[in-house]
């Protein structure tokens, strides 16, 4: 009697090979082939989307390097002179003094952001007590509170306080408009960590402190690196509140302007007559110290954001 399969070294039949299909590899049951069309569809729309990214970006790199009769005459010309007289122009009408303001301010807002945000979501998502879930949908409702609504509230309370037009009461407002998201980001991936770690950690009789600082915050890692350069870039680029809150009360008063207030300074005070390769200057020594935070972190950024997804 013939066997329909081939026996193995072993003496046991041996499954059939499988066949292959002519038209390319086996696809699993349940998958669906790619659509072309929707796959062009998306790349077209992604280049689309960093074209419009890019063109302002380089539009204002050329500006710094260009004169006012060639920045009238064509806004994609090359300049005819890279010469660096626009950015020192632009500094010494107080962009370094801006510069300076808004990383002594981010010096204490960024580390001090991150710390009480990691610490509330770490106890929001690791441990159960009695309003818990409470206190995570009011930092949630938080993240959904529009700035333009506490402007005038939020000026009186600084003022009372006496910290209108200083380092520390910007410090404090950064601090509490960038606690509901990194809370709401950080408590979804402190819930993937493991748990094992925990536990083993407790039973061995590790503080509460040790194991958040020593073994749960650099397991983290990927998701402080992620939500840090949110909350640097949404800072860093912030306008209303320093607008509000960094206005020169007297003559006498210091000038704590940040650089997106400064920058809008510079183009209001120039009017007509102004000096655009300045402003352009200024505004590209502006997007330099963000642009190499976010190169240097970018795969951190992504490991981040999809680790909670892949966990």
């Amino acid at each position: 009697m013939a066997l329909s399969t081939r026996e193995t070294a072993e003496g046991g039949p041996a499954q059939p090979a499988p066949r292959r299909s002519p038209d390319g590899p086996r696809r699993t049951r349940g998958e669906q082939p790619e659509a072309p069309g929707l796959n062009v569809f998306s790349h077209g729309f992604l280049a689309l989307w960093a074209l419009m990214i890019v063109f302002p970006l380089v539009w204002i790199v050329l500006g710094a390097f260009k004169t006012d009769r060639e920045i009238g005459a064509s806004a994609w010309s090359v300049p005819s002179n890279w010469a660096l007289d626009a950015f020192q122009r632009g500094w010494e009408k107080g962009v370094g003094d801006y510069l300076l303001n808004t990383v002594i301010v981010m010096a204490f807002s960024i580390p001090l952001t991150m710390l009480l945000g990691a610490m509330a979501a770490y106890v929001l998502a690791r441990y159960e007590f009695p309003g818990n879930r409470f206190v995570y949908y009011f930092f949630v409702a938080g993240a959904m509170f529009p700035v333009f609504l506490a402007l005038v509230p939020l000026y009186f309370m600084v003022d009372r306080l006496g910290m209108l037009n200083t380092y520390q009461g910007l410090i404090l407002v950064y601090i509490a408009y960038s606690l509901p998201f990194t809370v709401f980001f950080l408590h979804s991936f402190f819930r993937t960590l493991p748990t094992a770690v925990h536990e083993a950690a407790v039973i061995d009789g590790a503080s509460h402190t040790r194991i958040f600082f020593q073994i749960m915050l650099p397991m983290a890692k990927p998701g402080l690196l992620s939500v840090g350069i949110f909350n640097i870039l949404g800072q860093w680029n912030q306008y209303i509140l320093p607008l509000t809150l960094m206005q020169q009360q007297t003559g006498t008063d210091p000038d704590r302007s940040v650089l997106a207030q400064g920058l809008v300074s510079i183009m209001q005070q120039q009017g007509y007559a102004g000096d655009l390769p300045a402003l352009y200057a200024g505004m590209t020594i502006a997007m330099l110290p963000v642009l190499v935070v976010y190169l240097s972190f970018q795969r951190q950024v992504q490991s981040g954001l999809t680790a909670a997804t892949l966990k």
